[in-house]
């Protein structure tokens, strides 16, 4: 007889195959993850504190400086702890917690790119209504619709696992909880978690991508337009970090999920690290982007860290 009994907690094994290697394998992880933390940390305090950073753009690059943040501490602690510990245990709940803020961070993730590229759109295509467009309360209702779209997506996952009975084995090869890693663990018909868990995100993420591309369709053609080179460069200028993102975010994402869902031949190895790899890298990288290829953010770091001469 299938019991629902949820009591007994799960075992992260960790990378599979390298366990010999993860006490090496959690320095880097470990020194990418602060890195994370400190970027993205600097990135929030001066879009706070500096007025002039206090524009529609900056907001999102907020949301999503917290949305990394989010999706790196959900997963790296655990994984430098069982680097560092061997084998942790983890129990139902915590395990549904952390599948939740990890597939949520990642659908919201890529819906506030989307928002950024609308951002852009306005305001090379249509600069003199900038302002007009994009209001104060205007940012606040797309924040708010694409956080509620995220979440609406998402919590069915938890339902459909708490569904499931798990009679066989509690030991998942993973540093951390993910919907489809865990329903396979189960001793019931997963059909519905397969399908849901791929298609409504893909779907999701997918309509980002198409919005995103017909925003700089549009851009493109906005730019081109444009009577002299110099303010075509400046304007095409204004997207060079956001496509960088854009890049960073959706190309390791598409493949990742691809090759989970039909690479049956890649080694398990290699999807696990390559996941660790892909909670850790964009959200370090992200604000070394905006950092560097956007002037207002560079010359306030540049403010920040100089040294202030002595009267």
């Amino acid at each position: 007889m299938l019991t629902f009994n949820h009591s007994s907690d799960f075992t992260l094994l960790g990378i599979p195959g390298l366990e010999q290697y993860h006490i090496w394998i959690s320095f880097p992880f470990c020194l990418i993850y602060l890195v994370a933390i400190v970027g993205n940390s600097i990135l929030l305090y001066l879009i706070a504190v500096e007025h002039s950073l206090h524009a529609p753009m900056f907001f999102f690059l907020s949301m999503l400086a917290v949305t990394d943040l989010i999706l790196s501490t959900t997963c790296v602690p655990q994984s430098l702890t069982i680097f560092w510990l061997g084998p942790q245990k983890i129990s139902f709940p915590g395990c549904l917690a952390q599948l939740f803020f990890l597939h949520c961070s990642f659908v919201l993730d890529s819906a506030i790119l989307m928002a950024m590229a609308f951002d852009r759109y306005v305001a090379i295509c249509s600069p003199l209504r900038y302002t007009t467009i994009l209001t104060p309360r205007t940012i606040i209702k797309i924040a708010g619709g694409i956080s509620f779209q995220s979440f609406c997506i998402i919590l069915p996952v938890v339902f459909l696992l708490t569904r499931l009975p798990f009679c066989r084995t509690r030991i998942i090869p993973h540093t951390y909880c993910e919907h489809i890693g865990v329903a396979r663990l189960a001793c019931a018909d997963i059909s519905i978690n397969i399908w849901y868990g791929f298609c409504v995100p893909i779907m999701t993420v997918i309509s980002d991508v198409i919005l995103i591309a017909v925003s700089y369709s549009l851009i493109l053609c906005a730019v081109f337009r444009l009577p002299s080179r110099d303010a075509r460069h400046k304007a095409l200028s204004m997207c060079g970090s956001h496509v960088c993102v854009i890049l960073m975010f959706y190309t390791p994402a598409f493949f990742s999920i691809l090759a989970h869902r039909f690479g049956h031949n890649v080694p398990l190895t290699f999807h696990i690290l390559f996941a660790n790899l892909y909670v850790v890298i964009p959200p370090a990288l992200n604000p070394i982007v905006y950092g560097v290829k956007t002037k207002q953010i560079q010359d306030k770091v540049i403010v920040l860290f100089s040294t202030k001469p002595t009267e």
